[in-house]
């Protein structure tokens, strides 16, 4: 007779999200929950933030994924996104969270922004998003997936949902600015979502993660 532990479930895996960003671990939640992964936000498993020194949202993102891997002996993932203005040349970029210094506010930031762009006709700009996925600390292959979303920027907010920049970013092809979407619709098109879908595909083939994604 089979031993029922023949047929069991494989065990999830669990996964340390390196994030305190309450609008971005929201996300998170939905855009994850079709890989049926085990998500501990770092907050919950005693994680501090980790330093984002670099220039690029690529470094940033492997070195917070790394942080939280290393402190929780747990395979990570991590985000590293910001809006990226062409008449700022690309900023707020990496700073995007704190483009008008700390304490961060959206509030300001968004104040910050509209002012550098205050008599500035050329407003294209867009959102990039970095995914650093890491089975361990020293991973040696971290996944790397990437996702942005294109729009301008418009000098009257409009939208109540979203978070940091959305209600001043508006994508043409949609009609709106991105705080207009409810959240299912920003999760099909988002720079986030869109990296999530290239990771899912990285994932079908990856080894160590124990899904076939």
């Amino acid at each position: 007779m089979a031993d029922p532990r023949d047929f069991a479930a494989p065990a999830r895996l669990k996964l340390v999200l390196a994030s305190n960003n309450a609008g971005k671990l929201a996300e998170f939640e939905r855009l994850l929950a079709p890989l049926h992964f085990d998500v501990v936000p770092q907050q919950q498993a005693g994680v501090a933030e980790a330093d984002e020194p670099y220039p690029t949202f690529l470094e940033n993102a492997l070195v917070k994924a790394r942080h939280a891997s290393r402190i929780t002996g747990l395979a990570a993932l991590a985000d590293d996104s910001g809006l990226c203005v062409d008449a700022l040349a690309g900023a707020p970029g990496v700073h995007s969270a704190r483009y008008a210094g700390e304490p961060r506010s959206d509030a300001r930031n968004n104040s910050a922004l509209i002012a550098a762009l205050r008599g500035v006709g050329q407003r294209h700009a867009h959102y990039t998003c970095v995914l650093v996925m890491v089975r361990s600390a020293n991973d040696c292959e971290p996944l790397v997936a990437i996702g942005q979303m294109t729009g301008r920027i418009v000098d009257e907010p409009s939208g109540k949902n979203g978070f940091g920049y959305d209600a001043h970013f508006f994508v043409p092809e949609i009609g709106c600015t991105v705080a207009e979407l409810s959240p299912s619709q920003k999760n099909r098109i988002s720079h986030r979502a869109r990296a999530m879908r290239r990771l899912r595909a990285l994932l079908k083939t990856a080894r160590g993660y124990g899904i076939a994604a």
